[in-house]
């Protein structure tokens, strides 16, 4: 099915909201060792506050696991919130831990810190991810070109870039710096963030808990209340777009656990998941390209990923990225045949034509407010490229007005396309390597 923008996108994955605690997929031990941590940070709460901590309905979740702690002396009762909808209810009394259920706390607590929202199991979080793939999202020309309207890409490269995005699978994007490979990559994203997936606060292996969602790289969809059909573990964000650079190393891509809190951070393929991992300036990270690439060609191929946890276990996590490489450097440095047989699209993104480049300056000119001038573009062309044989760059027309705007300034004048402000744009900006 088509959306109201025009993107082709599947049937809607919603997260049913659980009935009853079986619903949910976690033991009872899991959920009152969750409910007793809030409650220890928190002093009391409200039976409907706590079930809000926790991201689980009250009535048939929530108030079962405080029937649990109250049965076996964990909590009690110390008094009412007010009076609710109906009267008085369960979900209006506060809570409060007994000495033995502060004990538990701590136990828990030494076991794990964690005490946000409740986990959904794996296998769970597993069928989501497959359910809301990219492999059925398709764009077509209309919608790429307005996405890619920013830019000024030649016809070969755009044709290319339409048919890379509706792989959903991998795009190796290369040339010299200053074309636009990055921009063309977060113009890709932008376009598919335009979709929306669910995802959940966190996952349960083995009592174990993960957490996949992240408030920097992850942004939510207002929706305001949460409908009640709905399970609120799960976030409704827009589909992801997460950028890694030279940072990116062999052990950002695994399981990251965290000692003091003991649970684990999501790696960036799997915060990626029904969305994009820009892997930034390729080649320039700290760990050997030849490394870094041999840790993707099981995902590329299979699309399942697997994870450590710290007890040495693997775990299988589906791999449902479009993952774009992005570089500089001459491929034949970074990756051999095998591997660039692993990636489905290549696509070069060159230096733009004399024409193109035109266009750039024009545009950008005219963003900048500074007046477009053919003959004093001209000159620049003829005294500073043709002249010197000196390649054009996409980003040289921005790079070239804003140093004729920093020199303006300090003569006091106003910005224009003079021979004299480009001369000096020119001088101060280009360096002969």
């Amino acid at each position: 099915m088509a959306d109201s923008r025009g993107i082709i996108i599947s049937e809607t994955f919603t997260p049913p909201a659980p009935r009853k605690l079986q619903d949910t997929g976690l033991n009872i031990g899991m959920l009152t060792d969750l409910a007793l941590k809030i409650l220890y940070f928190e002093s009391y709460l409200s039976g409907r506050n706590l079930a809000e901590r926790m991201a689980l309905p009250f009535a048939g979740v929530v108030d079962q696991v405080l029937e649990f702690l109250k049965r076996e002396r964990l909590c009690e009762v110390r008094g009412t919130t007010g009076q609710g909808r109906g009267g008085f209810s369960e979900a209006t009394y506060e809570y409060v831990l007994t000495e033995r259920g502060r004990e538990m706390a701590r136990d828990a607590l030494d076991r794990s810190q964690y005490s946000g929202p409740a986990p959904v199991p794996l296998p769970v979080y597993y069928k989501s991810v497959v359910a809301q793939g990219l492999k059925e999202v398709k764009v077509h020309q209309r919608q790429l070109r307005q996405a890619l309207a920013h830019l000024v890409l030649s016809e070969r490269t755009f044709e290319q870039v339409g048919p890379a995005v509706n792989s959903g699978r991998s795009i190796f994007l290369f040339g010299d710096p200053g074309n636009g490979k990055t921009s063309i990559a977060e113009a890709i994203g932008s376009l598919l963030m335009e979709g929306d997936i669910y995802i959940p606060y966190a996952v349960e292996i083995e009592g174990q808990i993960i957490k996949v969602f992240d408030n920097v790289n992850h942004m939510l969809v207002d929706e305001g209340e949460v409908p009640h059909n709905v399970d609120p573990r799960w976030m409704r964000i827009r589909r992801p777009f997460i950028v890694v650079g030279g940072e990116l190393t062999l052990e950002g891509l695994d399981l990251v656990y965290d000692t003091s809190n003991k649970y684990y951070e999501a790696p960036f393929q799997m915060k990626a998941n029904g969305g994009i991992l820009l892997i930034d300036d390729f080649g320039r990270q700290q760990v050997r390209p030849r490394d870094l690439l041999n840790r993707w060609i099981v995902p590329l191929e299979k699309r399942i990923d697997f994870l450590t946890l710290h007890t040495g276990r693997k775990i299988e996590i589906p791999f449902e990225v479009l993952i774009v490489f992005s570089t500089n450097l001459e491929p034949k440095e970074l990756v051999d045949e095998a591997f660039l047989r692993r990636i489905r699209h290549k696509i070069e993104v060159g230096d733009p034509g004399w024409e193109e480049y035109r266009e750039i300056f024009r545009r950008v000119s005219e963003g900048k407010k500074i007046p477009f001038d053919e003959r004093a573009l001209a000159y620049l062309i003829q005294e500073h490229y043709i002249k010197v044989r000196r390649p054009p760059r996409a980003c040289h027309a921005r790079d070239l007005l804003d140093q004729i705007i920093d020199i303006a300034g300090y003569l006091n004048i106003r910005p224009t396309m003079s021979k004299e402000l480009i001369d000096r744009a020119a001088d101060s900006y280009f360096v002969e390597l």
